[in-house]
């Protein structure tokens, strides 16, 4: 094998980030794949200061040096790099460029109740039709808005806000960008007239000179700032905004062909949809909680979040605390052996979005609605993931529905899918084959479009083959069980949409 290209992409999750090279390589008879190496992996954990949860944003970007300084010490050579992250959190920038503390968290409590009163201000349909975004209470109009009403002194101060990939990309190169496809996690985008919505931030109090006009995924940023580069004795790696929200950028490594297709990335949260042209704004989207995100070469993603493997990581982080430290392997191996449809529960219950006791929580839904009460670690587990497959199959029933679209499968990519008895729970309640890969699908992703920015994939078609060429995909076929139908029965009982 003959090497080319060589990028890489930083993936940074809620939970942990990593450094990835990617390298194209060519046979004997010029057929290309890529493969990937993992240099470096860290820990990402959100730090409570006072009042409110941040992001530790100059941990991670000491992480991201460390990595290029070990990118080189191994003999790579990278053309560019990528980087990806979660959406939805910013960070604000004052005159000299300085950022105006840590960012918030996502999962900090002081948005809570604003959807309730940002709809009254503006209308819950007409809110929806100018955004296209499910209403969660993460969003950042949420959290602008939040800060508004606190009074607070950094939104008078700000001149620039960034996105967290186009934060940290600034931090490593000093030029200040924001991505197409984490601009429209914010609901403050437009997808209508795409472009941002300033009617609505001055209606919200949000200044709205904050805003950078967003570049598409494949364009080419800047480089590494010369302070870098002599701090790390590395020479110049040019930065491409790639599908900067990691949803995007593992949906870019889904390995499907150029028929209508359904997805599911799977992590800390879930992300089941599928691929459309246009966002689809209609009342019957807002009332079944759908997003349309911007995607990848001029794609749009209908897509549900779901509140995903964050309880299953949130039970093991209180076992780990009270010193059982059970793996993730052995968990599922005592869901496997725990009794069947015992308990469920309905994973996105407001309850399980906020950390702490979440072992708790499980046990009081269960009790609230009459059921089992999970007791061993072992049915907690089953009852959460045979939880998740049946949501999935409700998701994936009402993509069809506003598609007008029946999926053949579903195709399942990201760090979940090494959870395989998740993936045969999901083809079991979907009654339909899932095809589980590539498991590093956000990094991947990520190395697409910067393939894509170097002229190696001429568009997303072909950076798509790509992926089908170089990684394995493993085919979960359903098994025919009645119990999962009255399973699914019950789960719809608990009535959220």
């Amino acid at each position: 094998m003959t090497t080319g290209t060589t990028v890489l992409a930083f993936d940074m999750g809620a939970s942990s980030g990593r450094a990835v090279i990617g390298q194209l390589m060519s046979d004997s008879e010029g057929v290309r794949k890529l493969e990937v190496t993992e240099i470096h992996r860290f820990p990402n954990h959100a730090i409570q200061v006072g009042q409110h949860l941040h992001w530790d944003i100059l941990r991670l970007l000491h992480e991201l040096k460390k990595a290029i300084r070990l990118a080189f010490q191994g003999g790579y050579s990278p053309a560019t790099f990528g980087i990806d992250t979660w959406g939805v959190d910013f960070g604000l920038l004052d005159a000299n460029g300085e950022l105006l503390g840590n960012p918030y968290h996502y999962r900090d409590s002081h948005t809570e109740g604003l959807i309730e009163e940002v709809s009254g201000l503006i209308g819950q349909e007409a809110l929806f039709k100018m955004s296209g975004l499910q209403f969660m209470p993460f969003n950042t109009l949420y959290q602008l808005y939040a800060m508004k009403k606190a009074a607070s002194p950094k939104l008078d101060i700000a001149q620039t806000l960034l996105l967290t990939p186009d934060l940290l990309t600034y931090l490593l190169t000093g030029v200040k960008s924001c991505e197409f496809t984490m601009a429209t996690t914010t609901q403050l985008y437009h997808p209508g007239t795409q472009a941002w919505n300033t009617e609505l931030m001055e209606r919200l109090g949000i200044p709205s000179q904050l805003f950078l006009t967003p570049v598409h995924p494949g364009t080419v940023t800047g480089s590494l700032s010369p302070e870098v580069m002599a701090e790390l004795g590395v020479p110049a790696i040019r930065s491409v905004s790639v599908g900067t929200h990691d949803t995007e950028s593992a949906i870019a490594a889904v390995p499907a062909g150029d028929e209508p297709f359904a997805f599911l990335v799977c992590g800390t949260w879930s992300l089941l949809g599928t691929e459309m042209k246009q966002p689809l704004l209609s009342n019957e989207t807002m009332e079944l909680e759908f997003s349309n995100e911007g995607g990848v070469g001029g794609t749009y993603q209908l897509l549900k979040n779901i509140m995903g493997l964050w309880l299953l990581q949130e039970c093991k982080r209180e076992w780990d605390e009270q010193g059982k430290e059970i793996s993730f392997p052995e968990l599922v191996r005592m869901a496997e052996q725990a009794t069947p449809f015992r308990s469920l529960i309905h994973p996105d219950d407001p309850r399980f979005f906020s950390p702490s006791g979440m072992v708790d929580k499980v046990r009081g839904f269960c009790a609230e609605t009459n059921q089992p009460i999970p007791q061993t670690e072992g049915e907690i587990v089953r009852c959460i993931l045979e939880s998740l497959a049946l949501r999935y199959r409700q998701a994936l029933e009402q993509a069809e529905k506003l598609t007008d679209t029946r999926y053949g499968g579903l195709h399942m990519v990201g760090g979940g899918i090494q959870n395989q008895l998740l993936c045969q729970f999901t083809a079991n309640a979907l009654g339909k084959p899932v095809w589980a890969g590539p498991i590093e699908a956000s990094a991947i992703g990520n190395m697409l479009m910067q393939l894509v920015a170097l002229g190696e994939c001429k568009d997303l078609r072909e950076a798509r083959k790509l992926v089908a060429d170089s990684f394995p995909i493993d085919v979960y076929e359903p098994s025919i069980d009645a119990n999962w139908s009255t399973a699914y029965e019950t789960f719809l009982g608990f009535g959220r949409v």
